[in-house]
């Protein structure tokens, strides 16, 4: 889709077709009356977008710090061809960096958004209900990231991977039929796409799942410090997972069954999430920080129990 058919459709006229500010989707920072605002893809067809932005008022109107649309004249989201755009405001403020005050705030806010979820799918949100990874799966993504890492002498334990990851695809009917609390949730928490106003801002809800919230947890242990040259190039530490679980405990309960199933949780994840992202993604191993950040999430799996899901937990 043409960038300025897109601006057209916003009511925003362009001397040039704006050129988008992320490399893996259409996302365009351009100007309007109301401010500076962000154009981007949602959810889709137009109902499902609806839906979520129904989700993103309900969390906005309770006082979380999250984009919604932006009033416009015109409809926002709205669809074009094959795919769903929405308007948000552009949020001034600053990046991620790592400290322990960023850590913990970004806790809170991500608990405060689970609080507020109800016991059931009220959005509509669509469901989590990845639970058929193959062996065959596993096997050629093993040798992909063998291929991959190879030019740059990594060594990412692929046997041992391999044999874990195995080992994972046969946990899957287990964990799926767990009794697990499930949460409405932007998903994809991940320090770039929040902006600290100084307290953290979230800016790209479009992911907003219904899902085991153990699973949106270990996402964020896995991947929370992926694709942001401020972060640093590895996982939290224990201590600043600590740190972030202390922030994220003020709002949310976690119950025995989801301690439980903790360790499970991550690893499904990593088959889920972070197998999928080493093997289908070559580009991610020209980059050394990506590289380095593959390495330590690897060795986050193979020592899962160095973080708990609280400071006192036991297995």
């Amino acid at each position: 889709m043409n960038s300025s058919k897109i601006m057209k459709h916003f009511g925003i006229k362009t001397d040039e077709a704006p050129i988008s500010i992320y490399p893996f989707s259409p996302v365009y920072k351009v100007q309007h009356t109301t401010g500076n605002i962000i154009i981007k893809r949602t959810q889709q067809p137009l109902e499902k977008a609806k839906r979520l932005m129904k989700y993103l008022l309900h969390l906005r109107k309770n006082k979380i710090d999250i984009v919604t649309p932006v009033v416009l004249d015109r409809e926002n989201p709205i669809e074009m061809e094959d795919a769903c755009y929405v308007a948000y405001p552009f949020i001034e403020g600053e990046g991620y960096i790592a400290s322990e005050k960023s850590i913990k705030e970004a806790g809170r806010l991500l608990g405060s958004i689970h609080r507020l979820s109800e016991s059931t799918n009220t959005y509509q949100l669509p469901e989590y209900n990845v639970y058929d990874f193959t062996i065959e799966e596993v096997e050629e993504s093993m040798a992909a990231i063998r291929r991959y890492a190879m030019p740059y002498k990594e060594d990412v334990q692929v046997p041992k991977l391999r044999k874990r990851l195995l080992k994972v695809v046969g946990q899957q009917d287990e964990i799926k039929h767990a009794k697990l609390p499930h949460v409405a949730t932007p998903h994809d928490y991940k320090a770039n796409n929040l902006v600290y106003t100084p307290e953290p801002f979230l800016i790209d809800p479009d992911n907003a799942t219904w899902i085991p919230r153990i699973f949106d947890l270990a996402l964020v242990l896995l991947l929370f410090h992926n694709e942001l040259e401020t972060a640093p190039d590895r996982t939290f530490t224990p201590d600043e997972w600590y740190i972030f679980m202390d922030g994220y405990t003020e709002y949310v309960r976690l119950t025995m069954e989801e301690k439980h199933f903790w360790k499970k949780a991550v690893e499904h994840v990593f088959l889920d999430e972070v197998m999928w992202l080493m093997a289908e993604v070559p580009e991610d191993w020209k980059s050394p920080s990506q590289r380095n950040l593959f390495q330590s999430i690897v060795h986050l799996l193979f020592h899962i129990e160095n973080y708990f899901m609280l400071r006192t937990n036991t297995w």
